[in-house]
């Protein structure tokens, strides 16, 4: 009788088997630090490499060398995030700006000592020719673009809404990892000529996510 009990015991013990090896995989890190191979948590530091933009993924050690790094091939990308409640771009200014689409960021790039503006598509990030005589014209207004941290923080503009009549623009300054975040977004569910639907429900649900978390400042020079 007691031999009668092996094989359900032993399948008990299988499927515990199992369920550790399970649990080991799945605690094992998905991503690792670009730099010295740790292993990362879903929320983890990024840099970006300054001289090809690239962001780059990192571990706390490895990050913290290069906090407030003024000189250097890496910068830490700012954590911070503000909605720009009272800036305004006006149409006239943005037809200024050349950028064919609503949507798009503007960050100060340290190698190349100008202000870049990128825009996203299906294909990736775009750079666009920047009218600087348009764009002074907007930051000599707008004190929070001269609060800019070069590389690592970006003007980002949203008037999709805005130029369909159905929402307000929205104005942040943002890291600049969720600015190519946005760009990955677009990249990866964009379907067919006008994008479907998928994709702008996932635009939708990145803008949720970055007014949620962002703080509410002025972006308008007072006299």
């Amino acid at each position: 009788m007691p031999n009668e009990q092996l094989p359900g015991i032993e399948q008990a013990f299988g499927v515990l088997r199992q369920f550790a090896r399970s649990r080991r995989s799945s605690s094992k890190p998905l991503e690792r630090c670009d730099l010295c191979s740790a292993g990362l948590a879903h929320e983890h530091p990024h840099l970006v490499e300054l001289a090809t933009r690239t962001i780059v993924c990192a571990c706390d050690p490895c990050a913290l060398l290069f906090d407030n790094a003024a000189i250097g091939k890496y910068k830490r990308v700012s954590r911070r995030a503000l909605r720009l409640a009272d800036f305004e771009i006006t149409d006239a200014q943005w037809d200024g700006l050349l950028i064919p689409i609503n949507m798009a960021f503007f960050f100060r790039s340290s190698p190349e000592d100008r202000v870049v503006a990128l825009y996203p598509s299906p294909a990736g990030a775009v750079e666009s020719l920047l009218p600087m005589e348009t764009w002074r014209e907007i930051e000599e207004s707008h004190t929070a673009l001269m609060q800019l941290k070069p590389d690592i923080e970006a003007l980002l503009v949203n008037r999709v809404g805005h130029a369909h009549g159905l929402a307000q623009a929205e104005y942040y300054i943002a890291p600049i990892d969720d600015c190519y975040r946005l760009v990955g977004v677009i990249r990866m569910h964009w379907k067919g000529l006008s994008g479907g639907t998928e994709v702008w429900t996932e635009i939708g649900r990145f803008f949720s996510d970055l007014r949620a978390r962002s703080d509410v400042a002025s972006g308008v020079l007072h006299a």
